[in-house]
């Protein structure tokens, strides 16, 4: 296990997936917001190329390996989490499928290609550069949570590049944000097509917005039904419970 994991690193269990991951408390540990964006975007299963931009330790491409037989690239631009993401997919045998590109988002439609992926994923940072004032806040924590290095519609644009005509593009934000989500979706050629809003529990604000784009679409937005974390009892509820950890549970 020495081999595997640096310092405070543990290695956890993807449950649904059946898979391990490389995480550690004072760098990066994925959110429930990861796992639901894996979940709620359109992926082919038999074919097609993915890259999933703001990576971080690499949940993403690793939720989404097994709903796929596709290529899956994930983007990250700070490289203690790119060697982590490289690890986990390294661990769980899947670097035939996964790979993963150290880089600024904004540069990587030049370095991957024009037009030329099916689908992006991308769960960027929520909060503006100026709001990142906590000087308990860890840099790798910061980076990933604020907008210093990528901002919401420079994310967006990149998604756009890099999809072809028809292509998919599903992202995970704040619902504070959604009119400058679907203003600069549709500023970069992406009309929102889908979008579901993520509830603490029933009678609480929504506090996550998932929205998932097609390049040069047809203007038709549907609104998928809610979705609830937590039921009466403060447990999971039935549905987010089957989306950590497999139906079977």
């Amino acid at each position: 296990m020495e081999k595997w994991l640096k310092g405070d690193e543990r290695l956890d269990y993807l449950l649904a997936e059946d898979l391990r991951i490389i995480q550690s408390p004072s760098v990066f540990s994925f959110s429930l917001d990861a796992v639901l964006l894996s979940k709620f975007v359109n992926i082919p299963y038999h074919k097609g190329k993915i890259v999933d931009l703001c990576s971080g330790n690499g949940v993403i491409p690793l939720f989404l390996s097994g709903r796929t037989t596709g290529q899956i690239i994930g983007v990250e631009i700070q490289q203690r989490l790119f060697d982590m993401a490289e690890r986990s997919i390294r661990y769980n045998e899947l670097e035939h499928q996964i790979q993963m590109v150290l880089g600024d988002v904004k540069e990587v439609p030049k370095q991957l290609g024009i037009e030329k992926f099916d689908v992006v994923t991308c769960n960027p940072p929520y909060f503006l550069a100026h709001e990142a004032s906590d000087k308990n806040l860890s840099e790798h924590y910061a980076i990933a949570r604020h907008e210093l290095y990528l901002t919401l519609e420079e994310a967006i644009q990149a998604a756009s590049k890099l999809l072809k005509q028809g292509g998919k593009a599903a992202f995970v934000h704040r619902p504070g944000r959604l009119l400058d989500i679907v203003t600069a979706m549709r500023a970069h050629r992406l009309e929102p097509k889908r979008m579901q809003l993520v509830y603490p529990k029933e009678g609480k604000e929504a506090n996550t917005l998932l929205i998932e784009g097609i390049k040069d679409g047809k203007p038709d937005l549907k609104i998928l039904p809610p979705l609830y974390v937590y039921n009466d009892n403060n447990e999971y509820t039935d549905e987010v419970r089957d989306i950590l950890y497999g139906k079977e549970q």
